[in-house]
């Protein structure tokens, strides 16, 4: 499997929810479980069958975080504001279609959240921005249409 990559702050959550996972969520569901057993028949009960529903679901959720964890690479954080649009950096935005300014930051797949502000670096307008500097323009094919945006700033 191909590296994955990763801000430092973003591999520290993804390490926090499977930390919490395996310390809080496992033992609450197992928990769960042993108090459903005690209700008596297991057959027809549906808080052991949720209860087991939910474990199966966080073991999932466990095994899945690990794989992200085994094949993250962590890109370190900049410490002086490139002259070109790379990994990490926020990236402000004019949309000459619609004169609105908007701000990205480059993550990685897993930390992405376009709605608060940060987007993959495998988005269509991410891939599109990599390499450029302020000032230039770009055209980027959305699923909407084509949209045309200028590079304002970089910030780290």
């Amino acid at each position: 499997m191909n590296k994955i990559p990763f801000t430092p702050e973003g591999i520290e959550k993804i390490k926090k929810e499977l930390e919490y996972l395996i310390k809080v969520e496992r033992r609450n569901v197992v928990k769960a479980i042993e108090e459903a057993r005690a209700h008596g028949d297991i057959s027809e009960n549906a808080e052991y069958e949720a209860a087991k529903e939910r474990q199966a679901y966080i073991e999932g959720r466990i095994q899945e975080l690990s794989g992200i964890l085994a094949n993250a690479e962590i890109i370190p954080a900049l410490t002086k504001v490139p002259d070109k649009v790379q990994f990490g950096v926020k990236v402000k935005l004019l949309n000459l279609d619609t004169e609105e300014v908007i701000t990205y930051r480059i993550v990685g797949p897993y930390e992405a959240d376009p709605a608060n502000g940060s987007i993959s670096v495998y988005s269509p307008l991410a891939r599109s921005l990599i390499g450029k500097e302020i000032g230039d323009e770009v055209q980027v094919n959305t699923p909407s249409g084509i949209k045309n945006f200028e590079i304002l700033d970089i910030e780290i």
